[in-house]
């Protein structure tokens, strides 16, 4: 990694990893076990689903982990007013930040729609100094639709756009991630998420244009690159 000595490679790696467990079969003891990780490796933050975020904040406390959630997960054609409601009650629940699946069947319809309902969305989570990053599930778009996606995005004011849920056909792509941080302006974020479970993928995202990583295998990317470079 360009820039980065080798002894701080595991320090810089976990900076960009949000801890994550969207398991439909996860238990509170995972909820606990996740934050307890999050703070011994270092990482900025954990994904929770929207149930246990009240029992995430309690395990955080005061701890500097972001808290993660989301909304109109994972297909993302609920009713706007139905991801409205989901994200007011995760900031009341004491989220930091909130990935919302787009309405990839009224982008592909064509309807104005899509921008408005991401417009609604970013207000109300900016409306409360919370982040908004939009999944846009590359899986099911073609690279001219990741640009179009991405304008879209950046129009509507969100804080990231994000590739994936990992609950679709593909996860992560370098190639997408260098497509998408072409597309859009330095303000806005770019989030690598699905799939993404190496030493070597992690850094390629990072390389491609990633400021953030989502996975559930921070640890084991974290412990390869200690040994790599003991």
């Amino acid at each position: 990694m360009t820039g980065v000595q080798t002894c701080a490679l595991p320090i810089y790696l976990a900076s960009y990893i949000e801890h994550t467990n969207l398991s439909p079969t996860l238990v509170i003891r995972d909820i606990d076990k996740l934050v307890e990780e999050a703070g011994n490796y270092g990482f900025f933050g954990v994904c929770v689903p929207p149930f246990w975020v009240k029992r995430a904040q309690r395990e955080i406390g005061k701890q500097k982990i972001a808290l993660i959630s989301v909304a109109g997960f994972p297909l993302g054609y609920s009713m706007t007013e139905t991801k409205l409601d989901e994200i007011k009650r995760a900031i009341d629940n004491g989220v930091d930040e909130i990935d919302v699946v787009w309405n990839v069947t009224a982008f592909k319809t064509g309807i104005p729609w899509t921008k408005i309902e991401l417009a609604k969305c970013s207000k109300l989570a900016h409306d409360h100094q919370k982040i908004i990053k939009v999944i846009i599930e590359t899986a099911y778009l073609s690279d001219q639709e990741i640009v179009e996606a991405c304008k879209l995005c950046a129009d509507a004011g969100v804080d990231f756009v994000k590739t994936s849920t990992g609950f679709a056909p593909a996860g992560a792509k370098s190639e997408h991630i260098a497509l998408m941080r072409k597309s859009l302006p330095p303000s806005v974020g770019v989030k690598a998420s699905g799939g993404i479970k190496t030493h070597e993928q992690a850094l390629a995202m990072i390389e491609a244009g990633a400021d953030r990583i989502g996975t559930s295998s921070g640890i084991k990317i974290i412990e390869t690159t200690h040994h790599r470079h003991e």
